[in-house]
């Protein structure tokens, strides 16, 4: 399975724009800027969706791990705070922490940690941001 999204960026870093799609559509030519990343435009960033990748991939997988301890969840409500930060290699994403609230009828404390844990560490886009990086660049006239 592949999924696609691409973005289009024209002008200066400061004072240009980009525009992200998704195939699925559900962003289509969506702004951002600097001002939407290190400010407070209106638009994205790739730390926003960042954060809202990682917030549903682990509620998902918080759902997986609750029904392989034969659990349904009523609700999982999580939010992620991708935290971006000047480093010494460059402006890097340095945490993610997510705030889980779940209503889980049956579940005991510790099976709902455990799960938890368990979608934590295991699901794909907690995985992916320690993931090895590669890159095919072309060079387009």
């Amino acid at each position: 399975m592949k999924r696609k999204a691409n973005a289009q960026w024209k002008g200066g870093l400061r004072d240009g724009r980009g525009k992200i799609s998704t195939d699925s559509g559900v962003l289509a030519d969506t702004q951002y800027s600097f001002s939407t990343r290190f400010e407070e435009g209106k638009g994205t960033n790739p730390e926003e969706l960042i954060a809202a990748a990682h917030a549903g991939c682990f509620s998902m997988a918080l759902s997986g791990q609750l029904n392989d301890a034969d659990l349904t969840a009523e609700s999982i409500k999580t939010q992620a705070a991708v935290k971006l930060e000047k480093t010494e290699a460059g402006y890097t994403i340095t945490t993610v922490h997510l705030d889980v609230t779940a209503v889980v009828p049956g579940a005991d404390k510790e099976t709902f940690e455990t799960a938890a844990n368990n979608a934590k560490s295991g699901c794909p886009v907690s995985r992916l941001l320690n993931a090895e990086i590669t890159m095919e660049a072309r060079l387009v006239e």
